[in-house]
């Protein structure tokens, strides 16, 4: 496994997303020892990169990986994220990242995972309600008090990318980012760039449809979220099916998988950016970092990057509006 620096935060190439492994997937929460295999398994691998939520579950995923952690913790860059629960009485789906709150948070998840301090600590999404001042503030606190190693943002704009860069250095944002998911390149990227603040691309393999693995959405359990996702729906699931089918024969000339050519891409894009594919099982890990050895040509990279976009949006019409760009 490689490592490369999100700005100066050392990490695998390849990370691994945990939210699977508790909420939001079909199979979800339903075999935490295996989830648990898995990320011993990436540990092996050389993944250092694990990233959590305390919105996951809400909370079991973050008490997950406290426990699969557990004796392995110095092995791990652990980046969590905070803002999509209001400790203050209004709960879990609310943005709140209001000083008070981020210190309520931050306590929880360092309980739930089990360490007396978060590597990478996310603002989830932007709270309009809170200038983006004051919340980057209570986190240089955070990272004076050694609770917290770097700071990052989740779906943030040029705009409030630099005004938070302007209080605290940002060491990553992460955002979603795979071959037909781009729309971050003409705004976001070159301010990363210009800022030196690295890219944590999520969701790298289109939330498994670039894997080639998922025909139907009839595969999708009834509580999955995707099948309120736009990009799984109707006509929209029909287009991007048949983009996965070029990936997927692109993969089949060069004698890889879908999921290993779709991560490769991503990784052509720059030395300064570490997907976060998620799993929860021990063969996709194992599939998805062996993605880190696997060289496109600049033909096969310019073949993939012709693709069109895929068909809808990426979230649902409450999420979009929680997300800038």
């Amino acid at each position: 496994m490689k490592y490369i620096k999100l700005r100066d935060l050392e990490v695998s190439r390849i990370g691994l997303g945990a939210m699977g492994m508790s909420t939001a997937y079909t199979g979800s929460g339903t075999d935490d020892a295996e989830s648990i295999r898995t990320v011993h398994r990436a540990l092996e691998l050389g993944v250092t990169l694990i990233d959590t939520a305390e919105i996951y579950g809400p909370y079991t995923n973050e008490e997950l990986l406290g426990r699969a952690l557990k004796g392995r913790r110095d092995q791990v860059v652990l980046a969590t994220k905070f803002g999509m629960v209001s400790h203050a009485g209004d709960g879990p789906g609310n943005l709140d990242s209001s000083p008070a709150n981020i210190r309520t948070a931050v306590e929880g998840s360092l309980k739930r995972l089990g360490t007396d301090h978060i590597d990478l600590y996310y603002q989830h999404r932007v709270d309009p309600k809170t200038p983006i001042e004051e919340t980057v503030g209570a986190l240089a606190e955070l990272v004076a008090q050694g609770k917290v190693r770097a700071i990052g943002l989740s779906e943030a704009g040029p705009d409030t990318i630099r005004r938070a860069h302007a209080v605290h250095p940002v060491t990553a944002v992460q955002s979603e980012y795979s071959l037909w998911t781009r729309g971050l390149e003409q705004r976001v990227l070159p301010v990363l760039r210009e800022l030196n603040i690295g890219l944590v691309p999520f969701s790298p393999l289109g939330r498994g449809l670039l894997t080639g693995r998922i025909r139907s959405t009839d595969e999708l359990a009834a509580d999955d979220f995707r099948r309120s996702n736009p990009r799984f729906a109707g006509e929209n699931f029909d287009h991007n099916l048949a983009l996965a089918d070029q990936v997927q024969a692109l993969a089949a000339e060069i004698g890889a998988t879908p999921a290993q050519v779709a991560l490769a891409w991503v990784l052509a894009q720059g030395d300064d950016l570490a997907p976060i594919p998620g799993t929860k099982r021990v063969q996709r890990v194992e599939e998805n970092t062996a993605a880190d050895a696997l060289r496109l040509t600049d033909d096969q990279i310019a073949r993939l990057s012709s693709l069109p976009q895929a068909a809808g949006d990426t979230h649902n019409e409450a999420q979009m509006r929680m997300m800038e760009r």
